[in-house]
C-alpha cells in the first residue's frame, strides 16, 4: 500500500472491534521501525516504545485498575472491569513514551513532543498498511501517575499514547476526511492592520 493510500484509507478501530491474530514478530518489527524513522530534530530519539503482548496485556489491565482505584476508591466494578479488559481486546499494545529534555540546548520541548507524536502516527499508518486494525489511545491512563510509574516513566517523560493493534473483525470502512479547503488559505505576506 502506498503512503497516500494508507493515510487516506486509515481509520481508528476501537479495541472492541479488533481480534486476533496480531502482527507476527517480523511485522511488529516493521511497525516499530516505522516509529523509529519518525522526523526527529537533532536525531535525539526522545521516544521509546514499550510493547505489550500476551500475558503482559493482563498485567497492564491490572495497572489500569490500580490507577482507577487510586484516583477514586469508589470506582464502579463495571468501570474497573472495562479498565481490566481494555488491553486484552487488542493483540498488541505499544506504549510510546517521549522523554522530554526541557533543558536541551537546541531542541525545544515542543519539537521533542512532536517527534513522539510523529513516531506514533508512523506506527499507526504502518499497522494499517500491513493490514491490521489500530487505534491511538490516550485518555486518563496516559496522564495517570500510577500508570506512569508502572511503565517506568520519570521526570519529564510523557506517555504520548497507547497504540492498540489487532485484526479487523469487520470490513474496514475508511472514516470521512475533512475537506482540506476548509483548513487552508494561501499566505501572501503580513496582513495590513
Amino acid at each position: 500500500m502506498d503512503a497516500l493510500t494508507a493515510i487516506m484509507s486509515r481509520t481508528s478501530v476501537p479495541p472492541l472491534k479488533m481480534g486476533s491474530p496480531g502482527p507476527d514478530q517480523a511485522t511488529l518489527d516493521a511497525i516499530l521501525a516505522a516509529g523509529a524513522a519518525a522526523p526527529d530534530h537533532g536525531r535525539i530519539s526522545p521516544f521509546r516504545f514499550l510493547v505489550v503482548t500476551g500475558e503482559a496485556r493482563r498485567v497492564l489491565g491490572e495497572l489500569f485498575v490500580e490507577a482507577a482505584l487510586a484516583a477514586n476508591p469508589d470506582t464502579a466494578e463495571a468501570d474497573l472491569d472495562k479498565q481490566r479488559r481494555n488491553p486484552q481486546r487488542a493483540a498488541a499494545v505499544i506504549a510510546v513514551i517521549t522523554h522530554v529534555r526541557a533543558d536541551h540546548p537546541k531542541i525545544p520541548a515542543v519539537e521533542q513532543l512532536a517527534a513522539g507524536a510523529a513516531a506514533m502516527q508512523n506506527m499507526l499508518l504502518a499497522a494499517h498498511a500491513k493490514g491490521f486494525a489500530a487505534k491511538w489511545v490516550t485518555g486518563k491512563n496516559a496522564y495517570d501517575p500510577v500508570v506512569r510509574a508502572g511503565l517506568g516513566c520519570a521526570g519529564d517523560d510523557v506517555i504520548t499514547g497507547f497504540l492498540f493493534i489487532g485484526s479487523y473483525e469487520a470490513e474496514h470502512q475508511p472514516s470521512p476526511k475533512t475537506d482540506p479547503a476548509k483548513l487552508t488559505r494561501y499566505w501572501t505576506g503580513p496582513e495590513a492592520g
